[in-house]
């Protein structure tokens, strides 16, 4: 997969070049997208929320494409939480929403561990937090690292070495505020010395953990193995196909009557566009209108908006 991302991105970006990238203004531009789109798929940080605050108008934005009768999904490359953890999250924000709803980068590890028929009798390692663990215990993987070796310190002693599990098969590199040296040398080592397959969750370089700024994302976990390792990782999460691919099989959707809508040019956007969905980037989030507009930006959305109600806001 990681020998195909990089073609796979530049087809992405060329049908980026192609698109409209217009501001979404009248009724009838609403409208018409609206009517042309059976399944809204959404990014969440930034678009349905920022940090543990909802953004204004979300909750009936949601409500009013559920009354024309649309299907949703919220896509998050955050790993940090399950699907279970996420409807957790839904709910203590108020907002109606359905497991299956829900795809997270999490739950895309596992689901691409177990379409390539991963081995019964092989582990997991794991850098990353419980959303990860919890995934791969659905999935009926087994697994070693992750929370429990956080706060594990290297002192490098004369003569001190980390032995790997020769059973480790994967290694799954995902957000992670425990991240340590432990795990990122126990992770070299069973890519480099077992051929353990590198997978990540998603390259993110920020992500709104707050509302107050941005923070590192798993781009700079990832980075650290592949700077240890020299290898590229299989990524799972945006702007991989994987999830886009898995729900439209899973439920009979046409990528063409899928709208993407997100807050990242280079995961949201370049996700929907390698898909053939139709793109809205909202301004709520990372991507500045400047930074849209700009002539060093080739990917480009067929719309824009400030934030993701405007598209239900009908004079």
């Amino acid at each position: 997969p990681v020998r195909r991302a990089a073609p796979r991105r530049a087809a992405a970006r060329a049908m980026g070049a192609g698109k409209a990238c217009a501001p979404l203004g009248s009724d009838e531009e609403k409208t018409s997208l609206i009517d042309s789109t059976k399944v809204f798929v959404f990014d969440c940080d930034g678009v349905i929320w920022k940090g543990d605050s909802v953004i204004d108008g979300v909750p009936e934005a949601l409500a009013y494409l559920r009354s024309k009768g649309k299907r949703l999904f919220f896509v998050t490359n955050n790993s940090t939480k399950s699907r279970a953890g996420y409807l957790k999250k839904f709910t203590t924000l108020g907002l109606d929403v359905q497991a299956e709803e829900i795809f997270s980068s999490s739950f895309a590890a596992a689901g691409y561990l177990k379409q390539q028929g991963f081995p019964e009798d092989k582990k997991v390692y794991i850098i990353g937090e419980v959303g990860i663990v919890e995934e791969l215990d659905l999935a009926g993987i087994k697994h070693v690292g992750g929370p429990e070796d956080a706060g594990k310190k290297v002192e490098l002693k004369p003569g001190e070495m980390l032995v790997q599990d020769p059973d480790v098969a994967a290694v799954v590199v995902g957000f992670d505020r425990e991240i340590n040296y432990h795990k990122i040398q126990m992770a070299t080592l069973c890519i480099r010395e077992n051929k353990a397959e590198f997978i990540g969750t998603n390259p993110d370089a920020v992500t709104h953990l707050t509302a107050e700024q941005e923070w590192a994302g798993n781009g700079s976990m990832v980075g650290a193995i592949k700077g240890s390792t020299n290898q590229e990782p299989t990524i799972v999460g945006k702007p991989s196909q994987f999830m886009l691919d898995y729900m439209a099989k899973e439920y009979g959707i046409s990528k063409s009557e899928i709208c993407m809508v997100g807050d990242r040019l280079d995961t949201d956007i370049e996700f929907g566009n390698a898909g053939g969905a139709k793109t809205l980037l909202v301004l709520s989030g990372v991507t500045t209108e400047g930074t849209l507009l700009s002539p060093d930006n080739s990917i480009k959305p067929d719309f824009y908006a400030s934030s993701m109600p405007e598209l239900t806001k009908l004079a």
